[in-house]
């Protein structure tokens, strides 16, 4: 069974380009363009992985990430970080609980490595 992946992203064409790109990989890619969205689509989809984006409208991708790690049912998910804020905000992301942080643009190499990293962890 492919693993599921979910983009939490605002910008339409890189959530596109992030879901081709993973899906010719095998997986099962679901999307998310807001906090709020974000949050309810983790608890309800239960993804393997969730691609978080930290400049989100309605509060921020930290903002999701603290309402994930407070959800006994979402905090497991294994979360990598992606963003072209200065690599500060993406270190906070990981003390805050993110698994990685990626550094936009994201190689496709460097994505499909972390995302089998986390998954055979």
């Amino acid at each position: 069974m492919a693993h599921s992946v979910l983009i939490v992203d605002d910008d339409p064409a890189l959530t596109v380009g992030v879901a081709v790109r993973l899906e010719a990989s095998g997986y099962q890619v679901l999307a998310a363009n807001d906090v709020p969205s974000g949050v309810t689509k983790a608890r309800q989809e239960g993804p393997d992985v969730i691609l978080l984006d930290l400049g989100l409208p309605g509060g921020g991708g930290m903002v999701v990430l603290e309402q994930l790690q407070a959800d006994p049912e979402t905090r497991d998910i294994p979360v990598i970080v992606m963003s072209a804020r200065h690599k500060t905000e993406g270190l906070s992301a990981v003390e805050a609980g993110a698994d990685v942080f990626l550094q936009k643009p994201v190689e496709n190499r460097r994505l499909l490595y972390a995302l089998d990293t986390l998954l055979e962890g």
